[in-house]
């Protein structure tokens, strides 16, 4: 596992015979995370959820739309990082000498 900005990532692990992407959130976060859709349940919806239901819908949202954001966000960092690249190969580029 690797600590990145507090939260512990594990690149993959075996799910049913298949390599599962997934992000592992401290106790804490997942505690909070679940409160906040207990929440949104009573406030939108006007439904009073327990834990369970909580726990359940913070897993669908983790496991099934979690990797789209996930590879959303990989996409954009790809795209400032191509961005970046490219200022600093125009930034060499003007520090050549001409050669006579």
């Amino acid at each position: 596992m690797v600590s990145l900005l507090s939260r512990k990532i594990t690149l993959y692990r075996y799910e049913k015979g298949a390599v599962v992407l997934f992000i592992q959130f401290t106790k804490q976060q997942k505690d909070s995370m679940i409160s906040e859709i207990q929440r949104f349940f009573y406030e939108e919806r006007d439904e009073e959820i327990g834990l369970i239901a909580a726990e359940n819908a913070y897993e669908f949202f983790k496991n099934q739309l979690g990797p789209h954001f996930y590879n959303e966000a990989i996409r954009d960092a790809r795209k400032i990082m191509e961005q970046r690249m490219a200022a600093l190969e125009e930034d060499l580029f003007s520090l050549e000498k001409k050669l006579k």
